[in-house]
């Protein structure tokens, strides 16, 4: 059977640098490793391919004898499965290391925290300088890290060599996992840390002062660098990142940099036209209503939304609003309705609910044809 051609495996061009070469095979690794994909023989050996592919593209040496000859090149070079041929293993144990966690590269830094911070909507407008108190993980003071008592010693792990990994051998391929006898540290403890208790940390809270700006929204994260817990000694601590969460407001709603409210508008109000105040984060406004006003109809007041926290951009406020039908009548008042209503019912009853009108005219001329006798829009 003919080989594919390595390029083609690999998914590459001829012309591709070792880095494209690396990456790919990287990617190609990821999806077939066995690992990955147990009893799936034909994921086998699409690693297996990628793997023969990248042993060959990867030296400059076969990959000129590649591109000249072809297979009939390399033949002699590639071992069986692409892992013979002379110690091209260290390139794969880089790549595996990568993908499946083996290869300690020195001290590994400390893990970021995240902080969940409540806040009014009044508060992420206008922005406010707060204080948190975080759990900490800080380098024991009694052992400086490295989690043995004081004058004891600390062995490097004879089954991985200070690595944290061993490699196992499974059939055909070999694997990166943890080291089961030091537990992935690379050392051993005979006399734990009494203070530590072997860990090489220590857990307590700390109280910080943030600095939150003005507009931040529902979502938004502050870096405080260095804040996070601490690394191995040698290496720097994490991050801490504050994420924003905005209380739900009685009266506004945001979107973005905009605020939506929702007014009640008395019937008279909305029939004849006013001035009403209307509710905004930094006092009240005046907004003129006119007359004829329809309940759902919306205003926009500029300049009275939020400040962005990314620009010098001021948002709007959008007023909604809902007309409020009177209840509890009394009977003056229920008569007096009674008049008004006689008084629209006349012939200019068109022009007074024009949307009423236009309505059952649809309705008329939707039932037309019908039995003129049954129809009840005649």
């Amino acid at each position: 059977m003919s080989k594919t051609c390595y390029y083609e495996t690999l998914e590459i061009s001829k012309t591709a640098s070792n880095g494209e070469i690396k990456k790919s095979y990287r990617k190609m690794a990821m999806r077939y490793h066995p690992d990955r994909n147990p009893d799936n023989a034909e994921a086998e050996e699409k690693f297996k391919e990628a793997s023969e592919a990248y042993e060959i593209l990867s030296d400059a040496q076969k990959r000129q004898a590649y591109d000249q000859f072809g297979h009939a090149g390399v033949d002699g070079s590639a071992g069986q499965g692409g892992f013979g041929g002379g110690g091209g293993f260290s390139d794969f144990g880089d790549i595996f290391g990568d993908i499946f966690g083996g290869g300690r590269r020195g001290p590994q830094p400390g893990n970021d925290l995240q902080y969940e911070l409540d806040l009014t909507l009044e508060e992420a407008v206008a922005g406010k300088d707060v204080e948190i108190r975080i759990p900490t993980k800080e380098i024991c003071d009694s052992c400086e890290g490295s989690g043995a008592e004081a004058g004891s010693e600390v062995e490097t792990c004879p089954s991985c060599h200070g690595s944290g990994q061993v490699r196992v051998q499974q059939g055909f391929f070999a694997a990166a996992r943890t080291c089961p006898t030091c537990g992935g540290t690379g050392k051993l403890i005979k006399s734990p840390c009494k203070s530590c208790r072997g860990e090489g940390y220590k857990h307590s809270h700390k109280t910080l002062s943030v600095k939150i700006p003005p507009g931040v929204d529902n979502g938004d994260r502050i870096r405080v660098q260095g804040e996070g817990e601490a690394g191995e000694p040698g290496a720097p601590q994490g991050d801490l990142y504050v994420r924003m969460r905005i209380k739900e407001h009685p009266i506004f709603q945001r979107d973005e940099d905009t605020l939506y409210c929702e007014l009640p508008l008395s019937f008279p109000t909305a029939a004849l036209g006013g001035s009403i105040d209307v509710p905004t984060l930094g006092g009240k406004t005046s907004l003129k209503i006119p007359a004829g006003t329809q309940s759902g109809q919306r205003f926009k007041l500029s300049g009275k939304g939020i400040k962005s926290v990314r620009s010098s951009r001021v948002g709007d406020m959008i007023v909604q609003v809902q007309i409020e039908t009177p209840i509890k009548l009394t009977s003056e008042q229920k008569e007096l309705l009674e008049t008004l209503q006689g008084s629209l019912q006349g012939k200019h009853h068109k022009q007074h609910s024009p949307k009423e009108s236009g309505f059952f005219d649809s309705v008329k001329s939707f039932f037309k044809g019908d039995d003129e006798k049954n129809n009840p829009w005649k």
